[in-house]
């Protein structure tokens, strides 16, 4: 059977030659005579592959020396403890809340401390980035925190918040990898895997060494600590092995690609073809405010639910999959992240030229 176009926001697609060396190497990785799936974590091929892994992440990101890696478990949405289980000393932190991922993590953290809701975009339904040029942020905030782009709502912070010399705290779940980054500006970057990466499974955490300690919030378990894994190099416990193997597949494939710089242009450029015909389709429209829009998560709407349905239904048969819309927006999304060719938004806009000249 031929693959389909996935347009899903997470998991995802992953490049085809990751799939493929991945089938090759099921059976016997690299002459072990087993599967990266039955290996202990302590072996040397193991070894071996996290650790470049982690190299090629590094290399891919500019990461400084000051910065640790590490790769988790429990997703994105453990990180929504997590951050606040270690950075609240002051149990202070100022959320900026624009998506449901947001929401939660600010939700979350109210859990251990006093959290300030310092701007928003829930009054029209998350569908732009508030200005977080001026914000007021608390003077004895251990952090600021964002969801850098909303996968649900299709936004993105094109600039960071102004955080005032406060620790930036970012969820790049949905933009990890899409484009250049200065992880300099952050105390914490981390983002679940699954979107742009590899398997669901594994977050993968950057952090700055000066924000790793063992002063946690009282009755922080073990492993929820940041130090323990930092201390034992991901390694505390049994890793997402095979996870984190994939992952390493698609920093060498990005790396073949030219790097973040060049996949930035690709994503641009795909993004683009999409958002043009959205720009002037008389059926179709975007739901996002212009200069928010994210280049990976792209919602669009009929403005007819019963149209939007058939529209969805008719894509799927035409081989196009996961366009329904999150069903807290509803309409349909397009994620088209690193691995989406440039070929299926070309095809999509296709069908959906045709659709509009049938149901106008």
């Amino acid at each position: 059977m031929a693959r389909v176009y996935n347009f899903s926001a997470g998991p995802a697609v992953l490049p085809v030659e990751v799939l493929q060396e991945a089938a090759e190497e099921m059976m016997d990785y690299q002459g072990t005579g087993m599967s990266v799936m039955e290996m202990s974590h302590r072996s040397k091929a193991y070894e071996n592959i996290i650790t470049e892994a982690e190299a090629d992440l590094r290399e891919l990101m500019n990461i400084p020396d000051n910065y640790k890696v590490l790769f988790l478990q429990g997703g994105a949405s453990q990180q929504f403890a997590m951050i606040p289980m270690n950075l609240m000393k002051n149990k202070v932190a100022d959320y900026i809340v624009t998506g449901q991922w947001a929401k939660k993590a600010y939700q979350e953290a109210a859990k251990y401390g006093k959290v300030n809701k310092i701007a928003s975009s829930e009054d029209k339904t998350f569908s732009y980035i508030p200005d977080c040029s001026d914000l007021p942020i608390s003077e004895d905030a251990d952090y600021v925190y964002i969801c850098e782009n909303n996968t649900i709502y299709g936004t993105k912070f094109k600039e960071l918040p102004n955080t005032k010399g406060k620790t930036l705290v970012s969820d790049v779940s949905s933009c990890f990898l899409s484009e250049p980054v200065d992880v300099t500006k952050y105390g914490v970057i981390y983002g679940g895997v699954q979107k742009n990466i590899g398997p669901a499974g594994v977050v993968i955490v950057i952090i700055r060494e000066d924000l790793i300690t063992e002063d946690v919030l009282e009755h922080t378990p073990t492993m929820l600590q940041y130090k323990i894994h930092a201390d034992n190099e991901s390694m505390y416990n049994t890793p997402p092995a095979y996870g984190i193997y994939i992952c390493g597949k698609v920093f060498k494939w990005l790396k073949k690609q030219g790097g973040l710089e060049a996949i930035k242009v690709h994503n641009e450029e795909k993004a683009a073809i999409l958002y043009n015909f959205l720009d002037e389709s008389k059926l179709f429209k975007g739901t996002v405010r212009k200069e928010d829009r994210s280049l990976m998560n792209v919602p669009f709407i009929t403005g007819d639910e019963e149209l939007d349905a058939k529209f969805v239904k008719e894509a799927k048969a035409a081989g196009f999959e996961n366009l329904k819309g999150h069903r807290s927006v509803g309409g349909m999304r397009a994620s088209i992240y690193n691995a989406m060719p440039r070929e299926g938004v070309e095809k999509l806009v296709e069908f959906m030229k045709k659709f509009e000249a049938e149901n106008l």
